[in-house]
Formats: structure tokens, C-alpha cells, sequence
């Protein structure tokens, strides 16, 4: 078959870095193929998009060798505005791709710069948008859509231009569960219209659903395979990708039985001891017209392990806003410590709720990664001896030692996502909120953090957004269930994720291990990991 993509003898370092990123890749994909592009944070799959798109070497420097070829011709003799036209690239973090303030604007601004007339643009813009099921977004101001309605756009303002080769890089990493699938089947009709697509993903269970040709797996910046699916279960690690439950409790009852991690946070409190936080009716819009929350009413308590789930545009991070100070009710009130967050600065706040931003562009700024997780603690006043104590403890826990020196904006999504959580580990607050803790995060790595930060002295209680229906399953207490600006169930893990319809209403789509998990709880009595499964059952 015609070759889309041909690539020989690649190999490119950074030049900040003193290891290879890439080493001798060979590839070569044909027209209309999905080739699924796997492996842990850091093990080069962005670095590969870049060379790919031709970022690398435009816009990221260091020392590149061999070649791309795209549809036969050498990019390395393409502008950037050329290889854009043939590659279309949804980037991992969408507030980096990001430009107009409406949506139209942004779907319509690769067309614009092409001099299409504008009737043309404004067809194939709406057609776009039609195409994601997004219509209803087309006038919205973009700055206040959700991480998860950003990332559907990115992908439009691509679909828009008609590359010959889309690059997807996480893009399901913002996406609730049901529109997870629907990009899916997107994509798997665009390839069997014709479209070359090369997706990078964590979420491999869910990429399976629509058998992608192949497979590449790379470690340390080499191809360890590369390959049809049936052979990939015996050639990769499953501690570092993903793979479906019951798979995993087979590969996992050949190894020695897990360590089982218990939370160090206190047993969850009595309705009848007052809240750390609370909220009260409230109600909250960015546009009067246009509710985002609706006369909410919640106590956090000290033992919570919290997961909110719930669609792309519910609420979800409107609603740790205002736990945090950043926004403050329309209506009704939220207290924190007993104290109204009208009458407290962000400030205050942060000394009890530290919070990890969705977007890790959002939080990071420092020269290095040291003086980045130093910063908050000072700002707290912590002595400079305790400083040098929690820097090192968080760098240990998102597991960044050796790149304390490296500035936290040159690092991979994953990496930079790690960094903003460890800079908030390091704060010591009273309660932790972190926004989809696991994006751009390989299954080894989230497991060992989420692991380390319930293991950690201090924390009275735990809040995480998440479209990671696994994440509520292994690590929560209690699961939030948004929809529509409204908590629609508040229970336990067992009890709210066993509702499928509701689930299902709410976008959010039962995984291979919460089917496993549900169909033992009988004998169990707990939701648990694949790999503890494996030696109960």
C-alpha cells in the first residue's frame, strides 16, 4: 500500500539534554492505517509527534539525524505552514493550541490563514463542529469552556484543514468517557475514509475498541514493538501501559502478591462534626443565561477521599473553585474552616486547600523544577531546612529525582503534570484537590503517586476530579456523580458506580474493571485494583 508516512534512521537529543530522546526509529505507515503509539511518560512518543509535525528541529533545537518523508516528500524541504497543511496535530494540552476567544474563530483560524473565501470557511468550520456533536459550542467564549470541551475543539480546528495525516497526542486525556468513545469512532471512520492517524495514548483499553492496525511500543526512545495487537500482550510491560482487567489479573498472578497500600488519612468523620468545607445553594454562572452550578449543597469532611465524575462541561471544576477561593458563589455561600470564602483572599485559602490545576501551564513558571516546588513553602513561611525536606520528599513521590535541575516547561505533559502536583504535595496543605491527576501519566506512574499520596502524614482529606472511572475504583472512599451543574449522587464507590444507567446518563462508561470488580464484590466486599484481584480471586 501507498506509504503516508516513511520514516528512516531517526534520532534526535534535546539540547538541554544529555541522553538521546530518539534512537534510530524506523517506521513506515500506509494511507488510511491507525497506528496506536504507546509507552511510559518520557519514553519519547511526543518527542516522535514533534519530529513528525515538524516542530522538531523549527521550534525545538538539539541534533537531529535520518529522515521523514510524508506522502513521498522530504519534510526536512517543507515550511512549517506547508507540513501543517498535511499533518494536523491535536497537542496533549489544549490550552497550548488554543488562540481565538470564540469558537468559531478558533475552528476557523487555520482556514483563514489558507486566504479561503469566507463562505468556504464558515461551511467547513460548521461541518466540523457538526462532525463532534459540538454545534452547541459555536459561540461560546473559549476561556471558559471545560478542559474536556477545549480538547473536542483543538480537534476541530484540525478536522477543519483536511490533513492527510492526523496526530493525535492524548486526546483523550480531557475527555469524559462517552465522548472518549465518540472521538474513537471519529477517528476510525475518518481512517476508513482514507485518513492516515497516528495516536499517541495512555488509555489503551479504550483505543482498543477500534482495533487500530498496529501498535508501536517505545521505551527510552526506541522501538521495543512494533506489530499487530495479538502479539502486544507478551511484548510489553503492563505496569506501564494500561491494558484490560481481566488481561492484567492473568499477567499479574505470575508475579508475587502486591504490597496492599492502606490510607494514612484519618476513618472518615461522623455527619454530626463540623465540615472542613462546606457548600451551601450554590450557584454559580460565567454567562447569567447559562448556570454552571445549581443550588449545590456538599460537606467535606477529614477522612474524604473524594472522586467527581461526570461529563465534559458539568461543573466539576466550577465546583473545587469555589472550595478553593478562585470563584465565589453567585449564590448561596461556601465556608472553609467555618469561615465564608467571601471574607477570605485565595491566599488564606491555600494554607488549607491546596489545589492542582487540569492544565500544568496554569502553575508552572520557575527556572528549574527545585525552586518550582520551593515556592509555594516559602510563600507559607516554611523554614528554609523544612523547604529542603518537602522538595525532596515530593520530587521522590512523582518520581522526578534527577531532573531537579531541568526547567519544569521543557519537560514532557506527563512531567510538567508531575511537577504540579509534587509542588502542591510539597505546600503540606490540609487538603488536597487535584484536577484529572492522571493525564499524560502512564499506568506505573499513577499508580505509585496516588499510592504515595494517601500514604502521606498530613492530609485530612483528598478531592479528585478524574474521567479515570478505574481511579474512583481503586482509590476512593466516596465518588461525586455531576451532571449538569448538579451533584446527582453522593455515596459510596460500590454504590454510585454499580447504577450503570446513571452512569451512562452522566457520560460516564463502566470499564472492564468495575465489571470484574462488581461481579466479585459478593465475596470481596471492596473495589480494588487488577493486580490485588489477581491474588483474591
Amino acid at each position: 500500500m501507498e506509504a503516508a508516512l516513511l520514516i528512516e534512521n531517526l534520532s534526535f537529543r534535546y539540547r538541554s539534554r544529555q541522553e538521546l530522546a530518539l534512537k534510530d526509529i524506523q517506521l513506515t505507515v500506509a494511507k488510511g492505517e491507525i497506528l496506536l503509539i504507546a509507552g511510559a511518560s518520557g519514553c519519547g512518543k511526543t518527542t516522535l509527534a514533534r519530529c513528525i509535525n515538524g516542530l522538531i528541529p523549527r521550534s525545538y533545537k538539539g541534533e537531529l539525524s535520518g529522515k521523514i518523508q510524508l506522502c513521498g516528500i522530504d519534510i526536512a524541504k517543507l515550511p512549517l505552514a506547508k507540513i501543517s497543511q498535511m499533518v494536523g496535530t491535536v497537542l496533549q494540552d489544549p490550552e497550548r493550541q488554543i488562540l481565538g476567544t470564540r469558537v468559531i474563530s478558533e475552528v476557523a483560524f487555520g482556514l483563514e490563514n489558507l486566504g479561503l473565501p469566507r463562505e468556504e470557511i464558515l461551511a467547513a468550520a460548521n461541518q466540523a463542529l457538526e462532525h463532534l456533536g459540538i454545534s452547541d459550542l459555536r459561540d461560546r467564549e473559549t476561556f471558559n469552556l471545560s478542559g474536556g470541551e477545549k480538547q473536542k475543539v483543538a480537534l476541530a480546528g484540525v478536522l477543519a484543514m483536511k490533513p492527510n495525516l492526523l496526530l493525535l497526542d492524548e486526546p483523550l486525556a480531557s475527555l469524559d468517557p462517552a465522548s472518549a468513545q465518540e472521538t474513537l469512532s471519529i477517528v476510525r471512520r475518518l481512517a476508513d475514509e482514507g485518513m492516515t492517524v497516528l495516536m499517541v495514548e495512555h488509555r489503551i483499553e479504550d483505543v482498543l475498541k477500534i482495533a487500530p492496525d498496529r501498535v508501536l511500543y517505545l521505551q527510552r526512545g526506541e522501538i521495543r514493538y512494533l506489530g499487530r495487537l495479538e502479539d502486544l500482550y507478551h511484548s510489553i510491560n503492563y505496569h506501564e501501559v494500561k491494558l484490560p482487567a481481566p488481561m492484567i489479573v492473568q499477567l499479574a498472578k505470575q508475579e508475587a502478591k502486591p504490597q496492599i497500600f492502606v490510607s494514612s488519612l484519618p476513618s472518615p468523620e461522623a455527619s454530626d462534626t463540623p465540615p472542613l468545607v462546606s457548600f451551601h445553594q450554590v450557584g454559580f454562572f460565567y454567562d447569567e443565561d447559562k448556570p454552571v452550578l445549581k443550588e449545590v449543597n456538599l460537606d467535606i469532611r477529614r477522612g474524604d477521599i473524594i472522586a467527581v465524575l461526570g461529563a465534559n462541561g458539568a461543573g466539576k471544576t466550577t465546583l473545587v473553585k469555589h472550595a478553593i477561593g478562585l470563584l465565589k458563589p453567585k449564590s448561596g455561600r461556601v465556608l472553609v474552616n467555618g469561615r465564608d470564602t467571601h471574607t477570605q483572599s485565595v491566599a488564606q485559602i491555600a494554607q488549607i486547600l491546596g489545589y492542582v490545576f487540569q492544565s500544568p501551564s496554569h502553575m508552572l513558571f520557575a527556572p528549574t523544577v527545585e525552586e518550582e516546588l520551593a515556592f509555594g513553602p516559602r510563600n507559607l513561611q516554611h523554614s528554609e531546612e523544612q523547604i529542603r525536606k518537602e522538595v525532596t520528599e515530593a520530587i521522590q513521590i512523582v518520581h522526578l529525582s534527577g531532573m531537579e535541575k531541568n526547567p519544569p516547561l521543557a519537560l514532557s505533559f506527563g512531567q510538567q503534570k508531575r511537577v504540579s502536583i509534587a509542588a502542591v504535595l510539597a505546600m503540606r496543605s490540609r487538603i488536597l484537590v487535584m484536577d484529572e491527576p492522571t493525564a499524560g501519566q502512564d499506568y506505573q506512574n499513577y499508580m505509585s503517586f496516588m499510592h504515595a499520596i494517601l500514604q502521606m502524614p498530613g492530609f485530612e482529606a483528598i478531592i479528585f476530579i478524574t474521567h479515570d472511572v478505574d481511579l474512583a475504583v481503586i482509590f476512593a472512599n466516596r465518588v461525586l456523580l455531576m451532571d449538569q451543574g448538579q451533584i446527582v449522587a453522593d455515596d459510596s464507590p460500590a454504590n454510585v458506580l454499580q447504577d450503570f444507567d446513571r452512569l451512562r446518563a452522566c457520560r460516564v462508561i463502566p470499564t472492564s474493571l468495575l465489571d470484574l470488580n462488581l461481579q466479585h464484590y459478593p465475596r470481596t466486599r471492596r473495589l480494588m485494583s487488577a493486580e490485588a484481584l489477581a491474588h483474591v480471586l
